[in-house]
């Protein structure tokens, strides 16, 4: 399902592309209605015009772009397609839309017809990526099968000046340029027109149409058991037979599957080349015209078995396939390599960045060198210079110093004479300390007396301490009693204040309770005005209500219509009220 509906895809891409007048990405959404009613209609899916409109509902303005197209495409035609549809008239009414505006008008050898087919061709080679181009490789197998079906041979060189002289970063042609390089002429070699129609349509034939062999053969009648020559055409999974090789009058199929058989026959019936094909259904006879043609036949229905059997594409899809694998392995391997080369080139550029940040380095330690040599040897110079300047101040202090020593012995001189001077007067202060020791003498004898009064004194001082701390513990005692007094009234305080807060909360519950006294007292008023009314309405209505009430004991009276509903009193009370009524009025 993912094949064909990249196979529907690209010719759809061509028509939604014809239909972009502006070349803006965009179609309106009158043309987007057309289109998906005849894809509907050539691929036989059921047309929902609801869901058709939901989709392109006008809850916003201007075209669609292909993005917003492809969703609706994708989940109400393409999804439903089954394959029971004619795929050549699908891809003539695409061709249709974008024909007109895209087909060159300078192609030579190719008509209308041929140029339809080679566009089908260009879809069916074209990558599955948008804008669809085919690749060079494509077009080499393509434009090899076309000189093959002309009867020509190969030209490599040819081929690839072809490519030289397009551009550098050529990626491939578009279809309306494959149209156009194949009717240039350019690759066919001074073909006439009918023979390259030939070519194209026999390309056609095997690569859209999926013939993997046809021609004339003789086929043998099941009932009249005659000859008759058809043109056979060999499929995938049936053969065909027409009464000509326009395949207007098609005779009949044969239907191949697992079980159908080919094998040689031998002559017979004045019949050469013959064959057999048994089906599911019957058995046919078959004469070539040749043995090789006879063989070749053999052949081509043997590798068609053999690829039911394997359940496998026909041969030129699946070379198709693989030229498509190994595309995108080249590719892979080609970005691989590009992603290394970007790698390696990338460690290169960080290596040369790393050498030339070493060599910034080394360069900077080497003018480092050079500077620390020049302050080294400046350096050098100013110790030089500072030696030389202490060597001078040296020998102008060792000049002082001598200077000083005489100086020194001299001041010893007058030193020495000051120690007889002070032996002296140490002499004088002996004599002065022996009557200071007799004086103090005396001293320690007024000392003693003055001790034995302080000690007196000091006794007198602790007994007046001891009658202080008395008084303190008896002004303490006091000063707890009256701490005790003052947290008792502190308690009455606190006692007293709670007492006036209930007493506030016990008034204004009472006030509460005396409000809503008054209310109910209103409420009882209000329902005893209306109770009064009430009764006042009903006795003004008495002769037309009467309240029901429990009977009276007392006979009641009788009246023309039977036992009255009041008593005598009440009677007498409403004749009361009538009278007064009239007297009134």
């Amino acid at each position: 399902m993912g094949s064909l509906k990249e196979e529907l895809l690209k010719p759809i891409w061509h028509a939604f592309t014809a239909l972009d007048v502006d070349r803006s990405g965009k179609v309106s959404k009158s043309q987007l209605k057309v289109l998906s009613h005849n894809l509907c209609t050539l691929l036989n899916v059921p047309h929902d015009p609801v869901a058709l409109e939901e989709h392109f509902r006008d809850d916003d303005e201007g075209p669609v772009s292909n993005q917003g197209y492809m969703p609706y495409l994708n989940r109400f035609i393409l999804e439903k397609v089954q394959g029971n549809f004619d795929k050549i008239e699908f891809n003539k009414m695409c061709w249709t839309l974008c024909a007109k505006k895209n087909l060159p008008r300078n192609i030579l050898l190719l008509s209308d017809d041929d140029a339809f087919k080679v566009w089908v061709i260009f879809n069916f080679l074209s990558e599955d990526k948008y804008p669809l181009v085919i690749v060079p490789e494509e077009i080499e197998y393509l434009l090899k099968k076309l000189t093959e079906a002309m009867g020509l041979g190969w030209h490599q060189e040819q081929f690839e000046h072809y490519k030289i002289s397009l551009e550098t970063t050529w990626d491939g042609l578009s279809a309306w340029e494959l149209i156009e390089l194949i009717g240039s002429g350019r690759f066919s070699k001074g073909m006439d027109r009918q023979t390259v129609s030939m070519a194209i349509n026999e390309v056609f034939n095997e690569l859209i149409l999926d013939v993997l062999k046809q021609g004339y053969m003789w086929k043998k009648g099941h009932r009249r058991k005659n000859w008759t020559e058809r043109w056979f055409v060999l499929k995938p999974n049936i053969i065909s037979y027409y009464v000509s090789e326009d395949l207007k009058d098609k005779r009949g199929d044969i239907t191949l599957d697992d079980s159908c058989t080919v094998e040689a026959l031998p002559d017979k019936d004045g019949k050469k080349c013959l064959f057999l094909i048994n089906s599911c259904e019957k058995c046919f006879e078959i004469s070539a015209s040749d043995k090789k043609k006879k063989q070749e036949w053999i052949q081509a229905i043997q590798t068609t078995l053999n690829l039911l059997k394997l359940n496998s594409p026909p041969p030129h899809k699946e070379a198709r396939q693989k030229r498509k694998t190994l595309r995108q392995k080249l590719q892979a391997e080609q970005e691989e390599l590009e992603r290394q080369m970007k790698e390696l080139q990338m460690a290169n550029e960080n290596k040369q960045k790393e050498l030339e940040t070493v060599r910034k380095q080394l360069e900077e330690a080497a003018a480092r060198a050079s500077e620390e040599e020049k302050k080294r040897l400046q350096t050098q110079m100013e110790l030089q210079d500072r030696f030389s300047v202490e060597l001078e101040r040296e020998k102008m202090v060792r000049q002082k110093m001598e200077e000083q020593v005489a100086q020194k012995s001299s001041e010893l001189e007058q030193y020495l004479q000051r120690v007889q001077e002070l032996e002296e007067m140490y002499k004088q202060l002996q004599e002065a300390l022996e009557d200071e020791k007799q004086a103090r003498q005396d001293e320690e004898t007024v000392r003693r007396l003055q001790a034995r009064l302080l000690e007196e004194e000091s006794t007198k001082r602790a007994e007046l301490e001891k009658w202080h701390l008395e008084q303190q513990q008896t002004l303490q005692v006091t000063e707890a009693e009256k701490q005790e007094l003052e947290n008792q009234r502190m308690m009455k305080e606190h006692a007293l204040q709670v007492a006036m807060q209930q007493l506030e909360q016990l008034e204004m519950d009472r006030k509460q309770a005396l409000e809503q006294y008054e209310e109910v007292k209103k409420k009882l008023e209000v329902a005893a005005s209306k109770t009064k009314s009430w009764k006042d309405k009903v006795a003004h209505h008495e002769g037309l209500i009467r309240l029901i009430e429990p009977g009276s004991k007392n006979p009641h009276l009788i009246t023309n219509w039977g036992p009255a509903a009041f008593t005598e009193a009440e009677l007498e009370q409403r004749e009361k009220s009538w009278k007064g009524k009239k007297e009134h009025s």
